[in-house]
């Protein structure tokens, strides 16, 4: 953490979101791999809470063990949401279950999702299961980690659903990505994402600095939507926003 902060002050990032726990990363847990994976998470947060927010790692393979991690790590503990990457895909009723517990808690719900060349494996969701998710909970806002990494196509397939957010980590920093997302779904529904440390913090915050997008967009992107996003649960456990 103290490494990961010194390069975050180097590049004028204020705060952080981890999840998932030290590698290595693993895309179907166990419920004691769950476990291991959100201590590992709030052991990271033990003195950065001024800087630093944590999600819970849960999925969809393991929904009661999912749904004890949530009450254990984001109601009476430090997580402050949900981090689903493989194992299931988003637009099960598992996942739905999970997703649903913790807008209850009104805490920041994030999906990986990817479109590969080559196809996808049975659990990793594309932009088109965040698609299906969004529209049978249209109250929930989620949060679209990569968009897709074919943004093209993952823009595409989220501008309908206003409840989506299409978080902007991940893909190559090609010129265009954030332009077209701008474009086609709004400034308010974009969020500034490092990945880190799969990616450098600044060769993704570049994608943004470097769009050809209104200044008051780029504030949005970096910084105030995700604000508004992690506002009801930072307030609810009377943490500073």
């Amino acid at each position: 953490m103290s490494r990961l902060m010194e390069v975050a002050d180097r590049m004028g990032i204020d705060r952080v979101v981890l999840s998932m726990g030290l590698p290595p990363l693993i895309t179907n847990p166990t419920p004691d791999q769950l476990r291991q994976k959100n201590d590992e998470t709030m052991a990271a947060l033990l003195h950065w809470h001024h800087r630093a927010f944590g999600l819970c790692y849960v999925s969809g393979e393991h929904v009661e063990a999912s749904l004890q991690e949530i009450d254990r790590c984001v109601a009476k503990g430090s997580l402050v949401g949900i981090k689903l990457w493989v194992a299931k895909r988003c637009n099960s009723p598992e996942v739905e279950t999970l997703v649903k517990r913790v807008h209850e808690l009104r805490g920041l719900i994030v999906q990986h999702a990817w479109h590969k060349t080559g196809g996808n494996p049975p659990g990793e969701s594309t932009p088109e299961d965040m698609a299906e998710l969004a529209a049978r909970v249209p109250e929930i806002p989620l949060v679209c980690y990569h968009t897709g990494g074919n943004w093209e196509g993952g823009i595409r397939a989220l501008r309908p659903y206003k409840n989506v957010y299409a978080e902007v980590a991940g893909p190559t920093p090609t010129a265009g990505f954030v332009e077209m997302a701008v474009r086609e779904l709004g400034a308010e529904r974009i969020v500034y994402g490092s990945d880190a440390a799969g990616r450098s913090f600044a060769s993704q915050i570049g994608k943004v600095l470097g769009a050809q997008i209104p200044e008051a967009a780029k504030e949005l992107i970096a910084s105030g939507n995700l604000r508004r996003l992690l506002t009801p649960i930072l307030k609810a456990k009377g943490m500073e926003v």
